[in-house]
Parts: C-alpha cells; sequence; structure tokens
C-alpha cells in the first residue's frame, strides 16, 4: 500500500509541471481587491502590499475515511503566483505548496517569495462559501493569518513582513465527485486545476 501511495504521488506531482508551465504563458490583468464578505475582511491595522494571480492545482488523495467508506482528502496545494512585471508582461513572483511551519512543527500552506526566498506560513482564519461572491464549483474564499515567516538566506524579508492573507475570486479546485469508491482506489491522486487571486497584508506604517 505504501509503496502504490509514493508511485501515485510521484507521478501525479511530475504532470503538476505541465499545468504550471501552460499557466505561466497565460496573461495576468492587473489586480485590484474584490467586494467580499464582511468576514474576510482583514482587521484593522493592515494594509495591502502584495497581490498576484495564482495558477496551479489543489492536490487529494484517496484514503481510507470510515470502516469501508473511502474519500478524497486534501493532499495541499501547488501553484505558482504571478505578478505583472516591468515590461506589464506576468513573472513568476511567488510559489505555493505545502510545508512545515518550523514554529509549530505543522504542515501550513506555505508561500516563498522568488527572488528572496522569504516565506510566510498561514492558518485559515475565515472560509467563506456565499454564493454572492463565490462562483459554481470553485473552492472556497478564505482569509488567513500569518502563523510564522522566516526571511531568506541574505535577509530578504518580502513575504516575511505578511500578517493576514485573502485567497479571493477562486475558480475551479474542488475535489472530484468519483474516482475514489473502493479500496482498490486508495492511493490515487487527483490535481485539481485552480486559479485564484491571493493578496498578502502587513501592519500598516505609522
Amino acid at each position: 500500500m505504501k509503496t502504490a501511495l509514493i508511485r501515485y504521488v510521484t507521478s501525479a506531482f511530475m504532470l503538476l509541471s505541465i499545468v504550471i508551465g501552460s499557466a505561466s504563458a497565460q496573461s495576468a490583468p492587473a489586480l485590484e481587491v474584490p467586494p467580499m464578505p464582511d468576514t474576510l475582511q482583514v482587521p484593522a491595522g493592515n494594509t495591502l502590499f502584495f497581490g498576484a494571480r495564482a495558477a496551479g492545482t489543489q492536490n487529494y488523495v484517496c484514503l481510507p475515511i470510515a470502516k469501508r467508506q473511502v474519500g478524497w482528502r486534501f493532499l495541499g496545494p501547488q501553484a505558482t503566483l504571478f505578478a505583472d512585471g516591468t515590461s506589464g508582461a506576468p513573472q513568476q513572483a511567488t510559489t505555493h505548496f505545502l510545508s512545515v511551519n518550523p514554529l509549530e512543527a505543522l504542515a501550513r500552506p506555505t508561500w516563498q517569495h522568488s527572488i528572496d526566498t522569504s516565506r510566510v506560513w498561514a492558518r485559515v482564519r475565515t472560509p467563506s462559501t456565499d454564493p454572492l461572491y463565490v462562483a459554481p464549483g470553485a473552492i472556497p474564499w478564505l482569509l488567513l493569518e500569518t502563523v510564522g515567516t522566516e526571511a531568506g538566506p541574505d535577509g530578504g524579508a518580502f513575504l516575511a513582513q505578511t500578517t493576514f492573507i485573502q485567497r479571493l475570486n477562486t475558480s475551479g479546485g474542488v475535489a472530484p465527485s468519483s474516482g475514489c469508491t473502493n479500496d482498490d482506489d486508495v492511493g490515487k491522486v487527483a490535481l485539481v486545476p485552480y486559479t485564484t487571486d491571493y493578496f498578502f497584508y502587513r501592519k500598516s506604517q505609522d
């Protein structure tokens, strides 16, 4: 079973590079924070300093969830964030994945800056599936709060200043409705394409 799971996961993440590569060729519009539910508003005293469009996959693994039952469990995200470069063309700015936050020794969603390699780990503070904002078939919008940061090896700290992150304008990413129905499916991995906008906040400067 363990060998099969490793084989499935390895093959799945090899396919991921194809998804990310095709996404990089797409243009990214200038980002504006959209209207959102009040529950996703960032607390006062924090200011937006970075926004980027993300394309990648939400990854799921088929596992036993109860006696004689199996189901899709969230495995982690894998995405690239793009921001407009000096020429106006989108350029890679950040990567997004699951890794262990050293302050908690827990796996958390992670964002790593592509230049100075600073990192931020965050946990979900508030999710929203409000149909007035969240598209059908899309993963929830989120307000996340920072639970750990790390400067890059040369002291770069672009993302290390993050206090809150919003995941808004989601599309896709929902776990499959089929393909995980019996014990023979255990270990299968589903890479579900998604896009979203991430907005990063820091403490307001006096």
